[in-house]
Parts: structure tokens; C-alpha cells; sequence
């Protein structure tokens, strides 16, 4: 090598995810490496522009924008950028400009692609570990809540503790075993305010760490009064300030412990271990854990998170296809890694495979109270006599761990372990075929269920190659398509003669009504099937929506109607669940109106309404008159 590639070589094994590399590996690289250099200012990388380079900082600061040009990432000496893009459609996902004149390495696409596929930890520092990851970081991308913009009141889980500057250490201590935390905030009663003032008697702060250094180390009398010990010039945070305003007021003052107030006056203390704690609830963090378990053990053990996940995001306000979408990544990753544990169990599979998810999964809308509905489609090689035993052992042990981790056994049978739902390719299209041209009552609940696949594992490709199948069959079908809508008005909204809430009488849920069985699954009944009579290969409802309203098949207005309507109601039911687990109960779909607001009644009516109007557009636009006339 020359003098300038032994630099190159010596500057990037000092550097994650170089350092890993073995030295030979290395060598060769800093012989492909181009250098180029930017001035400050310079524009480096462009949303929507081409990348074939991975980029290395060699001097200089390069900061990383998101999509919407909100500051993402500050990058320096040894960092690396542009990484998104190339596992992403060589398009720039995260804009990059130069804040300082920089000099950058540039690692061509094909060795980046080498060292991507030939090395794991590189792989995993890349792209945190697989495609199911990297769908989720996309989806992240798209979702702005993150500690930038979810707020620190969050994270408060009580009211601060407050006691007087003159009790004894040892009273202190009592206090803040009695409430179970780690520190004290200490007022000064004697202290004089201003008539006008907000401001609190608070004058210091005592932690669990003071008693060990200032008391335990040096053997303080515990009858010394807890004034003298105290960390006195505290800074405290509004309630409305930011998790990240938090976190680096904190680094900033070196501080475990930080008070939050309203109006100056202290509502709760914030700890480290509250963002840590907080942190870990991500969902990014929590599918990387998922495909770091070693057995279905380990997997069982995360369900906790999940729930704790899904509660951060309806706490930052995220919608409903954010959510919908966040939980479908994180139930996709918990069956692939299933599906990887189990061919470690088993061995290779004798012919290729797909595993399948169907309903809410496959539309991206799968919220914390689910059951599982899949199944697998084989190669058209597959012998029953030779190849059975293996996907009957690999379908249950997916199931079964799928039951463990949350996703209950489907009551109806819809899974992979029930024989009747493993098919070779051409048996399911002869399969869909015969449901589509003889649309009986059994055959249009089946494709309620089946007609929203997505392949999660093996030849994803055949889920694909079946959604179009059935695109095709369906849409040149009008006869199917008014079966399909007769059965679309089967679920009638919960409204009364005089726009009443007509209330579920089943016992259990007596006096509420179930939002998902009158409310988003007939909504999204109603758009599956004018996304049918389209040929929409979409899965997700807000995305069939958007093709339906572009194909102007509806009514002026209607489309954004259903919008607004499915997205109401389903942040009706995923407020109602996230407060079930807030409250230790058990998550359902049942809502009493009697909970609800003024504000929300009225409008859930509304969007009840909209329903009731758009299953009346379907009987006009599909009935079987209508049979041979172009839709």
C-alpha cells in the first residue's frame, strides 16, 4: 500500500464499525476509499438524491437532518453517515451538511455491501441487524416522537417529596423509605417571599447518594439536621420542558436527580434512571431485543414491553397508523425470530416456504389486543408424505410461541398449525380463485380474513405474486364484488333510531359497545372493498383510502370523511386500551360511553355516522344489478 492508504487503513480500525474488521479486510478497503472535501455550508447529501457512498468524517462536523430539515444527528471525527441510503433504495433518507470545512472518506457501494453481508457486527451497526429493523427505523423516520418532542411531565410517576430543611438525617432517611425514592427536597419555612412571588421555600436537595458520601463515608451523627448535608443551588425544569431538556440539564450539572416544576413550585423529581427507563421503552430498542432472544423464554419475558411501548406512543400523541404500524413491525419481528429459532430446532427446510400474516398485522394496524391469524404457503415441489412432519412441527412451535409472547391461539383456527391453512402456491390461487368465482357465506368470511396477507418469512415474493393474483380476479368480478359488499354491511354502527349508542347486551361486556367489532373493522370492510373494485394491491386501509380517493370512485368529500372517521374511532379504542394498562386492567375493545367526554361522544356519533353513510354508498354502487357494468 501506499503512504496515504496505511493512513486510511490506521485512521478507520480505530473506529466503529471499522474496528471490528480484521486488519486485512481494512487494508483492502483504504484502497477503494475516494477522499472528498467540503467547504462549511456545503450540502453533502440531498433527501431523494441517489447514493452509491458510504461516508466517513475524516476532519470536520457534518449535522444530519430529517425529512422535515428538524436536526437530527451531529456527526464528527470518525462517524460515519449515508448509511440509511444505501439499505434504502440508494435514496438519501437523512440530508447531511458540512457545519465546519471537513474532509470525508467515501466507501463505494459494493465493498459496502461486502463488508455488510460478511460481517455481523458491521451488519448490526449498520442496520441494527435485519430488514424487519430496518422497516421499523423507515416508520421511525416518518415519526417525529422521540425525546425531542415528548415532554418531561411524562415521566413523572409522583408527587414530589418535600420535607423541612431541620429534621434529622435519620428522619430523612425514614421519609424517603416510607415513599420509596431516592431523594428529599428540602424547604425552608422561615424562608421570606415576596407577596407577588411564585417562588417555593425550596432550598436543597438530599439523595441517596449524599448519604453514602457525605454521612455513611465520613460517620456524620444521624441526629445532625439534614440542612447541612443538602445539595444546595438547584436548577429545576418546567413541567412542559422536554425529555431531552431534561437530560442535558442534567449532564450539564452532573446531577442524578432533577426537579420538575409548575408555576416554580416542585411537582415531581426526574432521575436517570427515569430517561434510561424511558429510553428502553422504544420501539427501535425493543425489536432489537426481540431478535437478540435466544429461545421463546426470553421472547415471553419482553411482552411487558410491548405494552409499555404502546402506551409511550399513544402518551406522545402518535396516530393511529404510527401505532398501528409501530406494533405490526414489533409482532412481524417476534414471528421471524420464531421462524429462525425454529429452523435452528428443525434444520433447513426441505422446500422453500412463506410464512404468512393476515388481518390487522398484514394492514399495519395491529394494536396491544390481538390474536394471530397466518399461514403458510409451500413450494409447489412440496410432497405431503415426505415434507409434512417438518412444517407441522415448525407451524406449531411458531404458534405456540407466538401464544406465549401475547399473540392468543386464533379461536376460528386460522394458523399455520391447523393443516388446512398450508398450501402449496398453486393451491392457494386455485383456492382464491374458487372463493372469488363462488362467493358463498363461508367463502366471503374467509376473504375477510385472507384477502389482507403480507409475507414476514422465506419467499416473501409469493405473498406478493398472491396479492395480485387476487387484485386481478377480484376487480373484473362484479358478481364477487356485490357478494362482498352485501357481506361488508353485516356490522352495523352502534347508532339508534334517534342517533342513540345502541350498547353490547352479551353479559360480559354488558352497556358498552365494542369499537372494533362496530367500528374499524366495518370501516375497513368498507374500504376493502372499493380497494377490490380498483385493483389495489395496498394493504393498510389509510393507504387503500388514498388509491380509492384518487380513483374518484366516491362522492366529493367522502373519502376524507372515512379518513377521519376510521382515524377517530381507532384513537377512541387505542386511548381506552392504553388506559386499561396504566391502570392494571386488562387491555379490550369496549368502551362505556358513560367515560367518555362531552367532546367525544359527539363526535364518535359522527363518525358512526359516516359509517352508516358509507355502507349505504356501498349498496347502491354494488348491488348485483350492476353485474357486467364497469365500476
Amino acid at each position: 500500500m501506499q503512504a496515504e492508504q496505511i493512513e486510511i487503513a490506521g485512521f478507520l480500525s480505530q473506529y466503529p464499525p471499522f474496528s471490528h474488521l480484521p486488519q486485512d479486510t481494512i487494508n483492502n478497503l483504504a484502497q477503494t476509499v475516494e477522499v472528498a472535501y467540503y467547504r462549511e455550508g456545503d450540502q453533502i447529501l440531498r433527501f431523494g438524491d441517489p447514493i452509491h457512498d458510504l461516508f466517513v468524517i475524516r476532519t470536520g462536523v457534518v449535522e444530519v437532518y430529517r425529512r422535515n430539515g428538524e436536526l437530527y444527528n451531529r456527526l464528527t471525527e470518525g462517524e460515519v453517515f449515508g448509511q440509511m441510503g444505501l439499505l434504502v433504495k440508494n435514496q438519501v433518507r437523512f440530508p447531511a451538511t458540512a457545519v465546519q470545512d471537513c474532509l470525508i472518506y467515501c466507501i463505494p457501494e459494493q465493498y459496502f455491501e461486502q463488508l455488510y453481508t460478511e460481517f455481523e457486527e458491521f451488519a448490526d451497526f449498520v442496520a441494527i441487524e435485519d430488514s424487519a429493523r430496518m422497516r421499523n427505523a423507515v416508520a421511525e423516520q416518518a415519526n417525529p416522537n422521540d425525546m425531542t418532542t415528548s415532554k418531561v411531565k411524562n415521566l413523572l410517576h409522583s408527587e414530589a417529596v418535600i420535607a423541612n430543611r431541620n429534621i434529622s438525617i435519620r428522619h430523612a432517611a425514614e421519609l424517603m423509605d416510607e415513599n420509596n425514592v431516592s431523594y428529599l427536597l428540602l424547604e425552608d419555612p422561615e424562608l421570606q417571599l415576596d407577596e407577588d412571588s411564585d417562588d417555593g421555600r425550596i432550598v436543597g436537595i438530599i439523595t441517596d447518594s449524599d448519604f453514602r458520601s457525605r454521612v455513611l463515608a465520613v460517620g456524620l451523627d444521624y441526629q445532625t439536621e439534614v440542612g447541612e448535608v443538602m445539595t444546595t443551588g438547584l436548577s429545576a425544569l418546567d413541567h412542559n420542558a422536554y425529555v431531552y431538556e431534561a437530560m442535558l440539564m442534567m449532564l450539564r450539572n452532573n446531577t442524578q436527580h432533577l426537579p420538575i416544576v409548575r408555576k416554580q413550585r416542585p411537582i415531581g423529581v426526574v432521575s436517570i434512571a427515569d430517561i434510561l427507563h424511558y429510553e428502553s421503552q422504544s420501539s427501535l430498542l425493543l425489536v432489537q431485543s426481540i431478535f437478540r432472544a435466544q429461545n421463546r423464554e426470553e421472547l415471553a419475558q419482553l411482552v411487558p414491553q410491548v405494552q409499555d411501548c404502546f402506551v409511550r406512543m399513544v402518551n406522545e400523541d402518535a396516530n393511529s397508523h404510527m401505532i398501528g404500524s409501530a406494533m405490526s413491525v414489533i409482532g412481524r419481528s417476534f414471528k421471524q425470530r420464531l421462524l429462525e429459532l425454529a429452523e435452528e430446532l428443525l434444520g433447513e427446510p426441505p422446500v422453500p416456504y412463506c410464512f404468512v400474516a393476515l388481518g390487522s398485522m398484514a394492514r399495519d394496524e395491529q394494536l396491544i389486543v390481538t390474536d394471530q391469524d397466518n399461514a403458510l404457503i409451500l413450494d409447489d415441489a412440496y410432497q405431503s408424505d415426505l415434507h409434512q412432519g417438518y412444517f407441522e412441527q415448525l407451524a406449531e412451535f411458531v404458534c405456540d410461541g407466538l401464544n406465549e409472547c401475547g399473540y392468543a391461539h386464533c379461536s376460528g383456527g386460522i394458523m399455520a398449525s391447523n393443516p388446512e391453512w398450508r398450501m402449496t402456491l398453486a393451491q392457494w390461487e386455485e383456492c382464491f380463485s374458487n372463493w372469488i368465482d363462488n362467493p358463498d357465506p363461508k367463502a366471503l368470511l374467509n376473504c375477510s380474513i385472507f384477502f389482507d396477507l403480507d409475507g414476514v418469512w422465506g419467499r416473501v415474493d409469493w405473498a406478493e405474486q398472491l396479492k395480485s393474483f387476487i387484485a386481478r380476479r377480484a376487480r373484473r368480478n362484479n358478481r364477487f364484488l356485490a357478494s362482498i359488499a352485501r357481506n361488508a354491511l353485516n356490522r352495523t354502527p352502534p347508532l339508534g333510531f334517534f342517533k342513540d349508542f345502541v350498547m353490547e347486551k352479551d353479559g360480559k361486556h354488558n352497556n358498552s359497545i365494542n369499537l372494533k367489532r362496530r367500528g374499524s373493522a366495518p370501516l375497513g370492510d368498507v374500504i376493502r372493498v372499493h380497494a377490490l373494485a380498483i385493483g389495489s394491491r395496498a394493504q393498510n386501509s389509510f393507504e387503500r383510502l388514498d388509491e380509492v380517493i384518487e380513483a374518484g370512485i366516491l362522492p366529493k368529500g367522502r373519502g376524507q370523511d372515512l379518513r377521519d372517521s376510521l382515524e377517530f374511532i381507532s384513537m377512541v379504542r387505542i386511548r381506552h386500551q392504553a388506559i386499561d394498562i396504566e391502570s392494571g386492567n386488562e387491555p379490550d375493545n369496549n368502551i362505556e360511553p358513560e367515560t367518555l367526554s362531552d367532546f367525544e361522544r359527539r363526535h364518535l356519533k359522527d363518525a358512526f355516522q359516516i359509517l352508516s353513510n358509507a355502507q349505504n354508498f356501498l349498496k347502491y354502487r354494488y348491488h348485483s344489478n350492476r353485474s357486467g357494468e364497469s365500476l
